[in-house]
């Protein structure tokens, strides 16, 4: 049996701490929350990386790397983050180690820069994100009524990307056009309502994910001083 006391619960002198079972528990807990939430955030950006629209349109011959994807590569980037200092909280956490549990801070704090600056700039650079892809289309949508027979695989991703079909009328590209696409859509709108709804939702993942940052940096801190306080005590 281990000895122990109030100061000193038995299972707290197993894991060589000092301070609050109740605190470390809590430690842990956030930590592997943290975990969790990268992971999570991986997942998002991977999946709206590689899938649906996104995919289908970075395969176009003329795709940039607009603002859509550097905002996806951050969230991609702080999530694998989040889940490195998950690991290395619950360690600092475990071995009440100050100088682990200041990097674990230090990091979060990185984190919530980098995601409050892709939120923001998700819903700062909506609209020059929309004007790029509707400048895309329209060059394409030329070119291809300038040379029909050359054929065009830009505005034909662009079609199957957003699932719309010409501007005005579908008539003139009608060739390039989705075969499951029942009813005519404004390319030009299409563009603006979709890329407008995916860079909101990564701004507010973004804001979401600094909101749940700023919660760890708090307990870090509190925890660093749980730890002083007890080693003073001490």
């Amino acid at each position: 049996m281990w000895p122990s006391s109030p100061q000193h619960p038995g299972h707290c002198l197993l894991l060589g701490c000092t301070h609050s079972p109740s605190l470390l528990c809590k430690a842990l807990s956030l930590s592997f929350a943290f975990q969790l939430a990268g992971s999570a955030v991986i997942a998002f950006g991977l999946w709206f990386r590689f899938g649906g629209t996104t995919m289908d349109f970075s395969s176009g011959d003329k795709s940039p790397e607009w603002d859509f994807y550097v905002g996806l590569y951050v969230l991609v980037g702080a999530g694998a983050l989040m889940m490195v200092m998950g690991f290395f909280g619950c360690c600092g956490a475990m071995r009440e180690s100050q100088c682990v549990l200041g990097s674990f801070f230090t990091c979060l704090l990185v984190i919530f820069a980098a995601e409050v600056t892709t939120g923001m700039f998700a819903f700062i650079g909506k609209d020059v994100a929309i004007r790029h892809v509707q400048t895309m289309y329209e060059e394409a949508y030329n070119d291809y009524l300038k040379d029909r027979g050359r054929g065009n695989g830009t505005l034909i991703t662009l079609h199957s990307a957003f699932q719309c079909c010409g501007k005005g009328s579908s008539e003139q590209v009608q060739p390039t056009c989705p075969k499951e696409l029942l009813e005519h859509k404004n390319c030009i709108d299409e563009i603006e309502a979709i890329i407008s709804v995916k860079l909101q939702l990564i701004g507010i993942v973004g804001i979401g994910i600094a909101g749940f940052t700023i919660f760890g940096m708090i307990f870090s801190m509190v925890l660093c001083c749980a730890i002083r306080n007890s080693r003073d005590v001490i």
